[in-house]
């Protein structure tokens, strides 16, 4: 059964939200970071993005940046950026991207559950993006940004949502993407005692996203505890910060891909190639989307195709056989392209939905790209069924979208 607590969260004063509030770290590179948070001192960037405060090319990984960031969360605190509640709180966080709005419940998660498979995962992690998140939760003794759960749909949980949203949002902002974010602070005690019971009756939480987040996490809490002669197992330490979503709320959008060449075949061999195990049509020059799971399309040499694989070429009982990112991996990529590892090989690239498929026709008219291919999205379910059956997803499977904004809550692990 889950067990989660509410925490003590460190967060910026109202005035400050805006400024302080920030990408995730995994969502830009050094430079873009950088231009972001120019001329702007609260920017959370000068935290979980450090390097931005040396030389542009300084490895981000250099032990004086990892200490940078504990220099600027110990200024934040100082300057009053970043302020300690008084007293422990559950936290909801609301994000709004083309008019619809999904609440989310900020959580201190158990390290122990992620330890023993209460919260599962769907993604392999690397182990040098783990170190460099421990690193950073490490040396900061604290998770300056959240882990994105789902948990399966709880009546309970949504009336406590609706009581607490009811009231004015602590937070209530649009960030510069155009995404909305609202935050409000569960001051009910009784809510709060709702909230961890409810949870105790879940036997699963879900990692939607951050996943390298997630081990780290763990990893720190671990070695605390392995390393804390007084351990009790009540240390705010075996806890990590989550916002946890019901899975009704949220909406995993489509994540393509483009590739370079077509491995030696001219555009008409490809799709000859292509009609082995996929009924192949051609739609025109005007942008053409999956119209459902198992359809895909396909953008090459000015042109869109649809594309149905035929009957018997992937296996429905199969968690992982049956999604759309497989069939394609192995049907055109693998054994059309000769594309075998997507994490490593140079010729394909990846391309989140949030972009359109716009962004797909453009690199391949520019010439970077020789065809692309848009995927239907997977659905929460598929998410839940192939953690549940203990499987992992294909490299590259989900796009979540907004993504959590970070700076609007921390917690420390003291």
């Amino acid at each position: 059964m889950a067990n989660v607590k509410p925490f003590k969260g460190i967060r910026p004063p109202k005035e400050f939200i805006e400024e302080v509030a920030s990408r995730p770290y995994d969502v830009l590179n050094s430079d873009e970071a950088r231009r972001e948070a120019d001329g702007n001192p609260k920017s959370l960037y000068h935290i979980i993005k450090p390097e931005i405060d040396f030389e542009p090319g300084t490895d981000e990984h250099d032990p004086k940046v990892y200490d940078k960031a504990v220099e600027n969360f110990k200024a934040f605190r100082n300057n009053g950026w970043l302020v300690q509640d008084d007293r422990e709180h559950y936290y909801i966080y609301a994000q709004t991207m083309d008019g619809r709005t999904q609440y989310g419940i900020v959580i201190a998660a158990d390290v122990r559950d992620y330890v023993n498979g209460v919260i599962k995962k769907h993604e392999l992690t690397r182990r040098d993006k783990e170190d460099d998140r421990m690193k950073h939760v490490k040396i900061n003794n604290a998770n300056i940004e959240p882990v994105f759960f789902a948990f399966p749909d709880n009546d309970v949980l949504e009336e406590v949502i609706k009581t607490v949203t009811a009231g004015e949002p602590e937070y209530d902002f649009v960030a510069p993407d155009g995404f909305g974010h609202h935050f409000w602070v569960v001051d009910n005690d009784d809510l709060a005692a709702t909230i961890t019971r409810e949870f105790e009756k879940m036997p699963h939480l879900y990692i939607a996203d951050g996943h390298h987040r997630s081990a780290a996490a763990a990893r720190v809490g671990l070695e605390k505890a392995e390393s804390d002669a007084n351990h009790s197992g009540d240390e705010e330490y075996n806890y990590f910060l989550a916002v946890a979503f019901p899975a009704s709320h949220l909406r995993i959008i489509d994540y393509n891909r483009v590739v370079r060449d077509l491995n030696g075949l001219t555009p008409a061999e490809f799709l000859s190639a292509l009609e082995k195990d996929f009924v192949v049509e051609e739609k025109g020059s005007e942008i053409y989307r999956p119209a459902a799971l198992h359809n895909f399309s396909l953008y090459l040499d000015g042109r869109w195709y649809s594309l149905t694989p035929r009957e018997g070429r992937y296996n429905d009982n199969d968690p992982i056989g049956v999604l759309d990112v497989t069939i394609s991996s192995d049907l055109i990529l693998r054994d059309i392209l000769g594309i075998t590892d997507l994490r490593s090989d140079k010729r394909i690239d990846f391309v989140g939905g949030i972009r359109g498929l716009g962004e797909l026709q453009a690199r391949v008219d520019s010439g970077e790209m020789a065809m692309a291919l848009a995927l239907y999205p997977v659905s929460m379910k598929q998410l839940m069924d192939i953690a549940d059956t203990g499987n992992i997803m294909p490299p590259k499977t989900t796009w979540f979208e907004p993504k959590l904004r970070s700076g609007l809550v921390i917690h420390e692990l003291l």
